[in-house]
């Protein structure tokens, strides 16, 4: 008797932990959870009253359905966490895909194995608990049927009398979950229409003269990966900045800077970066794929078109990548390509600074013709620990010299489970070093004929920025060549590599038509 009392209560807690539990872990405070669920009232009425041989086939699928919406609310906490947002359950299923690649990456093989099947026992376990206890709940209350009704009714009773205008007694939490996950799955069936719509129309196709006014450039793209907004109120970053600004200012570069709205967080810099280069809005799997099949014009191809040499250097690529077609790129740099024999430093395939060197190596230290380059980095990227020490770019080699760092040896660190403090000042550690990288090769290589331009293609995760962050991410353009910038003066960016709080903000996808319009003839 004891026991299966024991176990009703155990299966009671469980049921009214999961209907009222926030899907935001910021919201998990002691008074999210002293309210009663509608939805567990309406539950055990529907079960209380059932006839006898229906109650239990429509417990177990109640639980079932009970324990797959836990797992959507599991999922909706993991990737507000990350990516700021709550679980798509149409567009969001080919981003686990990249997930597990990032563990296998990061943290080795085993370790993504046994994260796959910790996860389907997870799922399973959930969904068998859920079951059981909707179960146990349905016997308990079909036994005592004239209890179990009473007792609702009070239980409903009391919450209408009790309501106070602002602190509320009963939650429909799980009900309006439901209802905004239904919204979002019909926006993503139709999303595919809405993008193809989007995609159509572009007027910069065939613009005559294209870029004629950046002719004999070279022009050098850089994305500083999960380089955010937030990023510019640590410390370290802003005095980096600052340094930075006026080591290029003594060497006569002049920088204006602003922010873009990016399309992902947390995550998805193949995203971000796509929107960058193709002037279309991606943000999720499903755009990036019906883009890399389409004919867009972009960035790498508009450059190409106009008689530059375009290639794209690509440290994160380690396998064979398709899509890198699309792009029109004349040469493509991958990880295998860049020569490096130094050690991995968590995620990074080679440190920031030897990407930089690799390109000037194979591009811009011989005699060429304008080069168009685009340089995702991967150095500031999750986990943020370790990180390299910048090198003297004489000492670089074949990259050999990282393996006399104390950190090439450390394992990367997972950043949950770790003060937060701690992640936040590994992250400052990695972007400051990306943003050294930056500098000091402008420093370097510049000349009259560099044109760089470097930006963040996210916000981190939240753990970084805290609630409420903004998408937006730094952008720079900097130049020798007094004519460049003259031309950018309608963009009304602020002086200096950091933008100000007040500095403009437009859309990542706008930046394609703002440049090739800058820098091109008027349009007919």
């Amino acid at each position: 008797m004891l026991l299966r009392r024991t176990a009703t209560v155990l299966a009671g807690l469980f049921v009214l932990f999961v209907l009222i539990a926030p899907s935001d872990l910021e919201k998990f405070t002691p008074e999210a959870f002293l309210r009663v669920p509608l939805e567990g009232l309406v539950g055990v009425m529907v079960l209380v009253l059932l006839p006898d041989r229906f109650r239990k086939p429509a417990a177990i699928a109640g639980g079932i359905a009970l324990g797959l919406f836990t797992v959507v609310k599991i999922m909706d906490i993991g990737f507000d966490m990350v990516l700021y947002r709550p679980f798509d359950l149409v567009l969001d299923w080919p981003l686990l895909v990249p997930a597990i690649d990032f563990v296998d990456v990061t943290f080795g093989r085993f370790a993504s194995v046994l994260a796959v099947v910790a996860a389907v026992a997870l799922v399973a376990g959930i969904v068998l608990l859920a079951a059981l206890s909707v179960l146990r709940l349905s016997s308990s209350a079909g036994g005592r049927r004239p209890v179990a009704v009473r007792a609702v009714a009070v239980v409903a009773v009391a919450c209408v009398s009790l309501a106070v205008p602002g602190v509320p007694v009963y939650s429909d939490a799980a009900a309006t979950s439901l209802v905004d996950h239904a919204r979002r799955v019909q926006a993503g069936l139709h999303d595919q229409e809405v993008f193809a719509a989007e995609a159509s129309v572009d007027a910069l196709r065939g613009h005559p003269g294209l870029l004629s006014s950046l002719q004999g450039k070279d022009v050098v793209f850089t994305f500083v990966e999960s380089y955010g907004k937030s990023a510019l109120d640590m410390p370290d970053v802003a005095a980096k900045l600052a340094d930075g600004n006026a080591r290029l200012k003594a060497r006569g570069y002049a920088a204006k800077s602003a922010y873009l709205t990016s399309p992902t967080a947390g995550g998805g810099s193949w995203m971000a970066q796509a929107t960058f280069l193709s002037g279309l809005w991606i943000d999720n799997q499903q755009r990036y794929r019906n883009l890399v099949a389409s004919d867009r014009l972009t960035l790498p191809r508009a450059f190409r078109e106009s008689s530059w040499r375009s290639v794209g250097v690509v440290p994160g690529i380690t396998q064979a990548w398709p899509e890198g077609d699309f792009f029109h790129y004349n040469e493509i740099y991958d990880a295998a390509d860049l020569g490096y024999a130094g050690p991995r430093f968590g995620y990074a395939t080679t440190p920031d600074q030897f990407t930089l060197e690799s390109f000037q190596r194979a591009e811009r230290s011989k005699e060429h013709g304008p080069v168009m380059a685009a340089i995702p980095m991967v150095s500031s990227h999750a986990p943020w620990s370790p990180t390299p020490d910048s090198v003297d770019w004489d000492k670089l080699g074949d990259g050999s010299i990282y393996r006399t760092m104390p950190a090439s040896n450390d394992p990367p660190e997972s950043i949950f489970g770790r003060d937060p403090a701690a992640v936040r000042a590994d992250y400052a550690h990695s972007i400051s070093y990306s943003l050294e990288s930056v500098i000091s090769y402008v420093e370097r290589y510049g000349d009259e004929n560099l044109v760089f331009v470097f930006l963040g293609d996210h916000q981190p995760a939240q753990m970084v920025t805290g609630e409420g962050a903004s998408r937006d991410v730094p952008i720079t353009i900097v130049a020798k060549d007094p004519a460049v910038l003259s031309r950018t003066e309608a963009w009304k960016w602020d002086d200096g590599i950091k933008p100000g709080g007040s500095a403009p903000v437009s859309r990542m996808s706008d930046f394609r038509d703002q440049f090739l319009s800058t820098f091109s003839p008027p349009r007919p």
